[in-house]
C-alpha cells in the first residue's frame, strides 16, 4: 500500500507527538501514512532509498564530521533544527535524582541504557552523547519502551536530549544536566535535490516549534 507521508526516524518521543498533531490537523477520510523507528543506519537507508523523504536524527559535536561524511555519500544532508544540551535521564526515585549537574563518574555504578545500533555500527551512529566512553555495566536494547522500563526497573540511566514528551518517558523518567561541553544538533535528513511535499513542510514547521518548546539550552 503506497505511503503519501512517510517519516523515519531515531527513538524520539518528540516526532511520534509532532507526527500525530500533523495527521489530526490534517484530518481526511482516508490516508496512508507511516512512521518508522530505525537504526542510524535504518534511517540513513529509508530516506537514502526513497522509503521515507524526511529522517529525523540527532548528531553531536564529538560525530557531526563524520556523519555528515557518511550522509554525503549517500547523497544526503542533514539540517539542523535546533542545538540543546546533553541531559543524563533517569527514574524520579533514581537517589541521583536531586542533582543539580551530573558527571558520567557521578553515574559509573549504574547501569547504562542504550539502544543498540547493530554489531558494526560506528559509534558516531549511537544516539546517546558520549556513547564511545567505556562504561562497566551496559545494556542494549531496540526500542523506547523498553528502554524506559529497564531504566525504571534497573535504577539505570541513559544521556538523551532531555526532551521527554508524551505519554510513557514523559513520566516516567526525569533529566538532570549533565556536566559536558558537548551539544546535540537535533534536526533531520533530506535528499540534497528533494523537495518536500506539503504534509512534510508541516510536520517540520510543528517540529521545529516543539523542539524549540522543550530544549535545553545549557
Amino acid at each position: 500500500m503506497a505511503k503519501t507521508f512517510s517519516i523515519s526516524g531515531q527513538h524520539y518521543l518528540f516526532d511520534v507527538q509532532t507526527f500525530a498533531q500533523v495527521v489530526l490537523a490534517a484530518g481526511g477520510e482516508e490516508y496512508h501514512y507511516a512512521l518508522l523507528d530505525r537504526t542510524t543506519q535504518g534511517v540513513i537507508d529509508d530516506v537514502a532509498n526513497g522509503v521515507s523523504d524526511l529522517g529525523v536524527i540527532m548528531e553531536t559535536s564529538e560525530t557531526a564530521e563524520q556523519l555528515n561524511a557518511v550522509l554525503d555519500n549517500h547523497g544526503l544532508q542533514f539540517v539542523e533544527l535546533v542545538s540543546s544540551a546533553p541531559r543524563v535521564a533517569l527514574p524520579a526515585s533514581h537517589p541521583m535524582v536531586n542533582s543539580q549537574k551530573l558527571t558520567l563518574e557521578d553515574m559509573a555504578d549504574w547501569p547504562y541504557i542504550y539502544f543498540d545500533q547493530g554489531a558494526d555500527a560506528p559509534d558516531f551512529f549511537y544516539e546517546e552523547a558520549l556513547s564511545s566512553v567505556p562504561r562497566t555495566k551496559a545494556i542494549a536494547c531496540t526500542d523506547r519502551a523498553s528502554l524506559t522500563e529497564l531504566i525504571v526497573a534497573l535504577n539505570g540511566y541513559t544521556v538523551t536530549s532531555g526532551i521527554l514528551v508524551g505519554i510513557t518517558d514523559g513520566s516516567a523518567l526525569t533529566t538532570v544536566a549533565l556536566d559536558t561541553p558537548e551539544k546535540l544538533s537535533l534536526g533531520y535528513i533530506v535528499k540534497k535535490d528533494n523537495v518536500v511535499s506539503d504534509l512534510e513542510q508541516k510536520f517540520l514547521e510543528k517540529l521545529t516549534k516543539n523542539l524549540e518548546k522543550y530544549a535545553y539550552r545549557d
